[in-house]
C-alpha cells in the first residue's frame, strides 16, 4: 500500500494505482469524461487535470499512477483554472441545443458546464457540423456535433463487447467517431454505449424525442430473459414503460445490460396486448369478463376430469415466469389430481430422478476469474451476452476457452480449441477428452473413445490452470443424451479440478426446478403433452409453436384437446386455444426470479396492468377458488413466497440452500442410442414472447440472420 496525501487528507492505496482510483476511495469527485472505471484508461478529454506538488503542469487524474508520499490538489487555483480551459476548449464546437437534446437533464457535459464553463465563449467563427450516421435500429448517430472524442464507445467494443464497430476516423478538427464503410452496430451489447455516451452523442433511437429524462420515475425491476438475472432501472411515465437501463449490479450484471433486456419494453405496449379475457364461440373471439371466463375454465376442467380422469389435465409453464406463478400452476394441476407439468417445452430428453436443481456450479463474478474453461452446445455470446462479456474479461488475462459446436460461430473473444462436430457427435466428443484425460491420468474412461488430436488439446489446457470449469448450454441441455454429457462432463471435472455448471436458458429455469414445475410420480412431461397426451391443457406465458422442441406439430397437437387455456400477456395461441386469460408481464406484478448461480431477486410491479389485465398468481388463485380448491388463500405475491419457505418461519433466503443445488448425474443405465433429432434452441430475439414483439430488436442483423438460418432449414 502506498499513502498519498489527497486535498489534505491521507488515502491508501494500491500501489499501481491512479490519482483518480485514489480519490475515488476517498470519496472525492474529480470532474472527467473519457474516464470509465469499467475502462481501459485514455487520457483524451483533460478533464480531470489536477494540481499534483512537483508537478510543473497539471497531471490527468486518471492516468497519472500514485507514488508515495504524492500530494495533490484537486481544487487549488491552478487545477480548477486548467478545467475550466479544457472546458472552453470542449464546448468551442458543441451544438447550442441542449432543449431538444434527449441527453438533458443526464448530461455530464451540462452539469459540469454549470461549475467550469464561462458565461460566454471567445471563440466566434462557425461552429463545425458531423454529418448524422445511421447505424442501425437501437443506437441514434444522429447528432454526432455533440461527440467530444471521449472514445468511451471506442473502447467500449473492443474491450466488453469484444468487436471493434466504432473507431475514429481523421485528426484534429475533421476527427468523427464512425463505423467505416457505412457499417451497422450489431453488438447484442450495443444499448450500453448509450449509457456511457457523457453527452448526446449517442441515444437510443426507440426513446428518442418520446419524453424527457425529469418526466420519468425510476424503479428498480429484474430482467425476465436470459439467466443472468440482470438487475433494472425501468423508467416509467403515465403508467407507460418508456425506458429501460442498467442498475448496477457487480455480483450479477456489474453496470451492463444486453439489448435484449433494454430494448424489449417496446412489447409491452404493443398493439399485440391482450387486454381483456377472450373465449372462442363458433369459431370467433368474444370478450368477455373475468367472472364468466374464470367459471367457463373451471367448468371445462371439471367436465374433462370427471369424463377422462385427472391425468387428462396437464399444464406448460413457461420459465420465463415467477417463481410465484409456477408454484400456483403446479398446485393447481396437483389440486386437480394431475402431475401433468413441465417447464421443460425445448428439452428433448426428460431426466427421470433428478437428484438436485441444475445451475451454473460457481458465483458469477468468478467466471471473469476461469484460467481454463470448455464450452459445450453453447452459442455463448447470443445465449448469454453477459455471461461471455464475463469469460471475455477472463480471456484478456490468459483464460483459454474451449468448446464443443456444431459451427465456428464468433464469440468476440480467442477460442483456443474448437471441437466442430454436429450435435449427433457431441457425446462421443465428450467421450474422447473423457478418454484423453483418462490415458494421462492412467485411468479407466466411463465410455469409449478415441484421444483424437482435438481431444487431447482440451484434455491438457483443462489440466493446467487453478481455475477451471465445464459449462453446458443450452443445445446441451435441450439435448437428446443430455444426461450423458452431463455425466461425461461432470467425470472430466472430477479428475481436472474442474467445477461443472448449465448456463441456463430462461431467467427462471431454475427456480421452475426448486418449485417443482415438472411432472411427478406418473405424470407426462413436456414432450409427451405436446404429442397429444391431454384433454385439457393449460399454457402458462408460453407459445409452443415457438416456444418447443415440437414448433408447429405442438399448435396440431393441441387443437385435438377438448380445451386449452392460455394464459399470456399477448394474444397469443389463438388457433389452437378456447379461451384467453389477459396475465401481467414483469413489469405489472410482483414476483421472484432465481438466477443460474441460484440467487433469489424479488421485484415489484413498476406500472398498473394493462387494461383488464391481471398478475398470474391472482389469476391462478382465482381459478383455484371457484373450482374449490383448498390452499390457495393468499392475498399477495409475497404470502405466497413466504409460503414456499414455510419450513423455514417464511423467511425467503438470499440464495437456493446448497444442499438443494447438485448438477450431479447418474450414466443411464440404457445405454447410448444413435439419434437425429437437433437440439432446440432459440436464436437471442425469439427467446420469449416478450422479445418476439420488440419491434426495434427485430429489425437488428441478429434478428434477421435468425429467420435466414430458419428459412434454410
Amino acid at each position: 500500500m502506498i499513502e498519498i496525501e489527497l486535498d489534505g487528507k491521507k488515502v491508501d492505496i494500491v500501489e499501481g494505482s491512479m490519482i483518480m482510483h485514489a480519490a475515488e476511495k476517498a470519496g472525492t469527485y474529480i470532474p472527467h469524461f473519457c474516464y470509465h472505471k469499467k475502462l481501459s484508461i485514455a487520457a483524451s478529454c483533460r478533464m480531470c487535470l489536477v494540481d499534483v506538488e512537483k508537478m510543473p503542469k497539471p497531471m490527468p487524474a486518471c492516468a497519472t499512477p500514485v507514488t508515495q508520499g504524492m500530494i495533490v490538489r484537486t481544487k487549488s487555483e491552478k487545477a480548477v483554472k486548467a478545467q475550466k480551459s479544457v472546458m472552453e476548449f470542449l464546448l468551442i464546437n458543441h451544438p447550442l441545443d441542449c432543449p431538444i437534446c434527449d441527453q438533458g437533464g443526464e448530461c455530464q457535459l451540462q452539469d459540469l458546464a454549470v461549475g467550469y464553463g464561462g458565461s460566454s465563449s471567445r471563440y466566434q467563427e462557425e461552429k463545425r457540423v458531423v454529418f448524422h450516421k445511421d447505424i442501425g435500429p437501437l443506437v441514434s448517430m444522429e447528432e454526432m456535433s455533440r461527440c467530444i472524442h471521449c472514445t468511451r464507445c471506442v473502447r467500449f467494443g473492443q474491450e466488453i463487447a469484444g468487436v471493434m464497430e466504432l473507431g475514429m476516423s481523421h485528426r484534429g478538427e475533421h476527427a468523427e467517431i464512425e463505423t467505416f464503410l457505412g457499417q451497422s452496430v450489431d453488438s447484442e451489447l450495443s444499448g450500453n454505449m448509450i449509457d456511457i455516451c457523457p453527452v448526446g452523442a449517442l441515444t437510443s433511437k426507440p426513446f428518442r424525442y418520446s419524453a424527457r429524462t425529469w418526466e420519468l420515475s425510476r424503479r428498480k425491476s429484474i430482467s425476465p430473459h436470459d439467466s443472468t438475472g440482470a438487475n433494472l432501472i425501468v423508467q416509467v411515465k403515465n403508467d407507460r414503460v418508456m425506458r429501460v437501463v442498467p442498475l448496477e449490479n457487480e455480483a450479477v450484471n456489474e453496470c451492463w445490460i444486453a439489448d435484449r433486456d433494454r430494448f424489449s419494453y417496446e412489447a409491452l405496449n404493443s398493439s399485440e396486448r391482450l387486454t381483456a379475457p377472450m373465449l372462442k364461440q363458433g369459431g370467433a373471439w368474444k370478450v368477455v369478463d373475468w367472472k364468466t371466463a374464470l367459471e367457463y375454465v373451471a367448468h371445462g376442467l371439471q367436465s374433462i376430469q370427471k369424463n377422462h380422469g385427472a391425468a387428462s389435465i396437464g399444464a406448460l409453464v413457461s420459465p420465463h415466469s415467477t417463481l410465484e406463478e409456477l408454484s400456483l400452476a403446479g398446485a393447481l394441476v396437483r389440486g386437480l389430481g394431475s402431475e401433468n407439468i413441465d417447464y421443460r417445452l425445448r428439452n428433448a430428453e426428460f431426466e427421470a430422478s433428478q437428484q438436485g436443481v441444475r445451475y451454473l456450479g460457481m458465483a458469477i463474478p468468478d467466471l471473469s476469474q476461469l484460467q481454463r474453461v470448455l464450452v459445450i452446445g453453447s452459442n455463448l455470446r447470443k445465449d448469454h451476452p453477459l455471461f461471455a462479456q464475463r469469460i471475455r474479461q477472463a480471456t484478456r488475462i490468459g483464460c483459454i476457452v474451449s468448446a464443443i459446436g456444431e459451427r465456428d460461430t464468433d464469440w468476440a473473444m480467442p477460442v483456443r480449441h474448437l471441437c466442430k462436430v454436429p450435435s449427433t457427435g457431441w457425446v462421443q466428443a465428450v467421450a474422447d477428452i473423457a478418454v484423453a484425460v483418462a490415458q494421462e491420468k492412467g485411468l479407466s474412461a466411463p465410455l469409449n473413445g478415441e484421444a483424437t488430436e482435438i481431444a487431447k488439446q482440451i484434455a491438457k489446457s483443462l489440466m493446467a490452470g487453478e481455475r477451471r470449469a465445464v459449462l453446458l448450454g443450452n443445445a446441451a441441455a435441450h439435448h437428446p443424451h443430455a444426461s450423458h454429457l452431463l455425466t461425461l462432463s461432470n467425470w472430466i471435472a472430477d479428475q481436472t479440478g474442474a467445477v461443472v455448471g448449465y448456463l441456463s436458458e430462461a431467467a427462471n429455469t431454475v427456480g421452475a426446478q426448486l418449485v417443482g414445475a415438472m411432472p411427478g410420480a406418473g405424470g407426462l412431461n413436456a414432450g409427451q403433452m405436446l404429442t397429444g397426451g391431454l384433454k385439457a391443457a393449460i399454457l402458462l406465458n408460453n407459445e409452443p409453436e415457438f416456444d418447443s422442441a415440437a414448433g408447429s406439430n405442438a399448435v396440431e397437437s393441441l387443437g385435438q384437446c377438448e380445451m386449452v387455456v392460455t394464459l399470456s400477456p399477448f394474444k397469443a395461441n389463438m388457433a389452437c386455444s378456447d379461451v384467453l386469460l389477459p396475465i401481467a408481464p414483469f413489469t405489472e406484478t410482483p414476483g421472484t426470479f432465481v438466477n443460474a448461480e441460484g440467487r433469489v431477486q424479488t421485484f415489484h410491479a413498476v406500472v398498473k396492468p394493462l387494461g383488464e389485465t391481471r398478475p398470474a398468481w391472482k389469476v391462478l388463485r382465482a381459478l383455484a377458488n371457484v373450482l374449490n380448491l383448498p390452499g390457495f388463500e393468499f392475498n399477495s405475491a409475497q404470502e405466497v413466497l413466504e409460503h414456499l419457505h414455510v419450513a423455514k418461519g417464511g423467511v425467503v433466503p438470499d440464495h437456493v440452500p446448497a444442499n438443494r443445488l447438485s448438477n450431479a448425474c447418474a450414466l443411464p443405465t440404457s445405454g447410448l442410442i444413435n439419434s437425429s433429432v437437433e437440439p432446440c434452441v432459440a436464436s437471442i430475439y425469439q427467446l420469449d414472447g416478450i422479445v418476439r414483439r420488440a419491434s426495434a430488436l427485430q429489425s437488428t442483423a441478429d434478428a434477421s440472420d435468425s429467420v435466414k438460418q430458419e428459412f434454410a432449414a
